[in-house]
């Protein structure tokens, strides 16, 4: 699918409405700034608050203007099985070139419940499947030995790791295919999660930093660890700011300060408190980023 850092880009909203015109110069900001991949319509674009109507728009948008000059992957998950098969054959008839997927959350499926969920969902479609994994967020983690099982599913193609466990991520190399994508999901574990043998990183931090993030992956890819662990390290003050809050309330603040959208997010979020800006703006004047 792809190598390095792929964007877990924010959906632009101007007036409680989707601003395809910001949406638009965002693509071509990442576009021009190597980002390898594009991911639409992820947690940081804020999916669950986006109707249908809405969705197609974005994901016609995004396949049309990235015009294959890099990979256009849609968040497709859901806790319903059948809805996530919807999404998923919508985002292959529109054009895009993969789907990540997250575990259900809510119903906290078991292990064998996660292979019939992923595995219907693969079986639906031709577009390469990532796994994400966030359990955090959805309180279920997929144990290693299910994503060796789901590697077996042709299409499902590799995962997105955000359990913060280099031991998980390490039992999960040693058990699926050499050719089966890990990806960090977290902006501070991209580096280790390389030596652990990953393909790089779906960012949030990507959102403001696409070259740098980039370069991070690259550099560890050439075999210069020291250079791309002082750019993690570089950037870890950051990182932890974009996460003062959750995700998408102190990137989408991050990125209206750059200027290319409004601050605005959609209910039940809001916008970050003026304590936490405060903060998340000066590590940015500090980094140079404004």
């Amino acid at each position: 699918m792809f190598n390095g850092s792929g964007v877990a880009i924010v959906t632009p909203f101007t007036n409680g409405e989707v601003d395809i015109e910001k949406f638009k110069s965002l693509i071509d900001f990442h576009l021009k700034n190597n980002t390898q991949a594009l991911i639409v319509l992820g947690t940081t674009g804020e999916a669950t608050t986006i109707d249908g109507k809405e969705k197609e728009l974005i994901i016609k948008t995004a396949v049309q203007h990235v015009n294959k000059k890099i990979p256009v992957i849609i968040g497709t998950g859901s806790n319903s099985t059948l809805t996530s098969i919807k999404y998923t054959k919508k985002a292959e008839e529109l054009g895009a070139d993969g789907a990540l997927v997250v575990t259900p959350y809510y119903n906290k499926a078991t292990q064998p419940g996660l292979i019939r969920h992923y595995t219907e969902i693969a079986n639906s479609t031709k577009l390469p499947i990532i796994l994400y994994n966030v359990p955090g967020r959805t309180c279920v983690n997929i144990d290693p030995e299910t994503v060796a099982e789901l590697a077996k599913v042709e299409n499902i193609i590799g995962i997105k790791e955000a359990c913060g466990d280099m031991s998980q991520i390490l039992e999960i190399k040693r058990l699926v295919p050499a050719d089966f994508k890990v990806y960090s999901g977290n902006d501070d574990n991209v580096v280790p999660i390389c030596a652990c043998g990953g393909n790089g990183v779906i960012s949030v931090a990507a959102n403001i930093l696409p070259a740098e993030f980039q370069r991070m992956c690259e550099l560890f890819f050439e075999g210069n660890l020291k250079g791309a662990l002082e750019l993690q390290l570089k950037y870890k003050r950051l990182v932890d700011l974009l996460f003062i809050e959750v995700n998408p309330i102190p990137i989408k603040a991050a990125v209206s300060v750059m200027g290319y959208i409004e601050n605005e997010l959609r209910l039940p979020l809001t916008s970050i408190e003026e304590n936490n800006m405060i903060l998340l703006v000066e590590e940015m004047k500090k980094l140079q980023i404004i």
